[in-house]
């Protein structure tokens, strides 16, 4: 059954990745769809879809197809991915407002209970305050905002799972699916070369121009250039081994130790009344209340407890886990900006409701100067190292740029050379110029327009730098007929000894149709057995294998025949039995397959729906 595995493992799951590849799916609470300006570039049904979350999601959607081209973005289709981003927002946005017609929501006490049942924000088993808090400063989110998009998040689940948990599938296609996939069929193969036939093929001129009018697409040309290129690495340099000085040490710590100073952030604290059932003047006086109170000798620690409304830091005397710029908006920046250490704030009106704010001062811990003498011996000799190495490439730099050469590098430099590519393509796998950078100096529209001088230095991910020239540079396109030439004649000759071979065996071919195999007089033709195969073992040539599985089972003792044309020969397939009474599949792998099939049926049901809202919306 491991050829069953495999089918569930290959061809179905991957069709399923590919549905279920758009990042989100729709839903996620990660910020991609909260804050941010409100410049619309689309309107769903009157709700505006802004500026940045639209690039939010493009960006999603950028670094994920990154992932599957190694990080190379000259591979990316931009148009693609932005007009992709730009559907799911407005799916997105659909199916919110389907969610919110039909009563599917959760309200802030549901969600909290959610919230607080995740073991990511539990320490030890308890919900932690801390851990949250520090969850929403890393999505830079505040605790009203990830409420909201965990609510909408729930509803797109809810409204989407009615569609992929529950759709429709029958025994049978299971079945069908399973008894394709596990069938087995026994193979014979036959070979004609076809090189005898090829000596008696001749091919016109004017055979050559009419099979290139028709067939001009598969003769278009990718963008390339033909491309020297220098690499110099620090391995080309004599070693650096001056060991820092004392001083030189002494100055390193110094500058570690202030910086350590200038990056600590003060503890901020603050109680949160917000409006909620309360009226804007009542919450703002309730605050000016606390503020009293604590004027008059509570402390402000005791007063978060008692009277704050924000659940991840009350009970941390209102300390913010980490206090991040923005997340409750300029006129709380500016009071913590501009307070004076453990002075409350007169309260602070924000989005939020009103704040009371209370600032202690930042305290650096800053290790001893002779706890750090190793590290930061080892990092002066790195950075001596690469200063000398950034020195000789600058030096190199100019020499080449001024004499737009680079035969330059190899002569100040023993062990580099000039190498050259000739047809290098975007999508080329090389070493050196199959990276991002060096493929923009080389794919850009000023060598297009015929710039080729040689480029300043190119730091490579490695750490080493490369210098290029473009020697020619080829658009893409359709080629002329006279490039093309000889490429169409060896296809037409090749086609036409295919045709002459098929020819001299067709009464044979024929045969098996009529006659028992033990019956037909292979006339020219010595089979071999090649074995027994399923759809999923992949074993056989993807020709093969296609003309293989294309033919209808044979009936006893008959021959299933077809032929298939590879590269310099015709083989003829002929399927010689079908055993599809393979052994009954395992239980729990016939529930796997069901799984993965209702998966993709729920899928696509719900893909129809959203098309349907689309159909029926207003999208400006």
């Amino acid at each position: 059954m491991e050829s069953f595995r495999k089918v569930i493992k290959g061809w179905l799951g991957k069709v399923l990745l590919v549905l279920f590849l758009t990042p989100l799916a729709l839903v996620g609470i990660e910020g991609y769809f909260s804050g941010g300006s409100k410049d619309a570039v689309k309107s769903v049904n009157g709700t505006d879809i802004s500026q940045k979350e639209l690039e939010n999601v493009t960006k999603s959607f950028k670094d994920q197809y990154l992932a599957y081209v190694n990080g190379d973005e000259t591979l990316l289709n931009l148009d693609f991915i932005n007009n992709k981003a730009m559907d799911t927002l407005i799916s997105r946005q659909l199916l919110l407002q389907q969610a919110e017609k039909l009563g599917i929501s959760l309200s802030d006490q549901q969600l909290i209970q959610m919230i607080h049942q995740q073991p990511s924000f539990q320490e030890n088993g308890v919900f932690s305050d801390e851990m949250f808090a520090k969850y929403l400063a890393s999505i830079g989110m505040t605790n009203r905002q990830f409420l909201d998009n965990l609510r909408q998040d729930h509803a797109l689940k809810m409204l989407s799972t009615t569609f992929t948990d529950n759709p429709l599938v029958s025994k049978v296609d299971i079945q069908q699916i399973a008894n394709l996939q596990t069938e087995q069929r026994s193979i014979q193969l036959a070979s004609i070369h076809l090189d005898e036939y090829k000596k008696a093929v001749k091919v016109t001129d004017a055979e050559i121009a009419a099979y290139f009018e028709k067939h001009k697409a598969q003769f278009k040309q990718p963008t390339s250039a033909d491309v020297d290129f220098v690499v110099l690495s620090p391995a080309n340099l004599p070693a650096v081994n001056t060991a820092p000085s004392e001083a030189e040490l002494q100055q390193a710590y110094n500058d570690y130790a202030e910086k350590l100073k200038k990056d600590a952030q003060p503890i901020v604290k603050h109680i949160l009344i917000t409006a909620g059932d309360r009226t804007d003047a009542e919450a703002k006086a309730l605050a000016v209340s606390v503020a009293d109170k604590i004027k008059a000798g509570l402390s402000f620690d005791k007063a978060a407890a008692q009277f704050s409304e924000d659940p991840a830091s009350k009970a941390q005397g209102g300390k913010l886990a980490v206090y991040s710029k923005g997340a409750y908006g300029d006129a709380f920046d500016q009071t913590v900006a501009t307070a004076k250490v453990g002075q409350v704030s007169t309260p602070v009106k924000t989005k939020f409701g009103y704040h009371l704010i209370e600032v202690e001062g930042a305290v650096a811990n800053v290790p001893a100067f002779e706890t750090q003498k190793a590290r930061l011996a080892e990092e002066l000799l790195v950075a001596k190292k690469a200063n000398a190495f950034a020195d000789t490439v600058n030096t190199l730099n100019d020499q080449v740029v001024s004499s737009d050469a680079l035969d330059v590098i190899s002569q100040d430099v023993k062990g580099v050379s000039v190498q050259t590519v000739k047809g290098l393509t975007l999508a080329s796998r090389h070493p050196v110029l199959s990276e991002n950078a060096t493929k923009s100096k080389i794919f850009n529209d000023d060598v297009k327009n015929g710039d080729r001088n040689v480029s300043s230095s190119i730091q490579l991910s490695n750490g080493d730098v490369v210098w290029l020239k473009v020697r020619d540079y080829h658009q893409a396109g359709e080629q002329s007929l006279n490039a093309v030439k000889p490429l169409v004649k060896a296809k037409l000759i090749e086609q036409k000894a295919y045709d002459a071979a098929k020819a001299k065996i067709q009464t044979v071919l024929n045969e098996f149709k009529t006659k028992p195999a033990a019956a037909v007089v292979k006339t020219g033709l010595s089979f071999e057995n090649a074995g027994t195969f399923t759809r999923a073992d992949g074993l056989l040539k993807r020709d093969l294998q296609r003309a293989a599985f294309s033919v209808a089972a044979p009936k006893a003792g008959f021959w299933s025949v077809t032929t298939a044309s590879m590269p310099n020969e015709l083989v003829v397939v002929a399927v010689t039995n079908v055993n599809k009474n393979v052994s009954a599949i395992p239980a729990e792998q016939v529930a796997e397959l069901q799984k993965l099939y209702q998966q993709l049926r729920g899928q696509q049901e719900f893909d129809d729906y959203t098309r349907y809202l689309k159909a029926h919306a207003k999208i400006k």
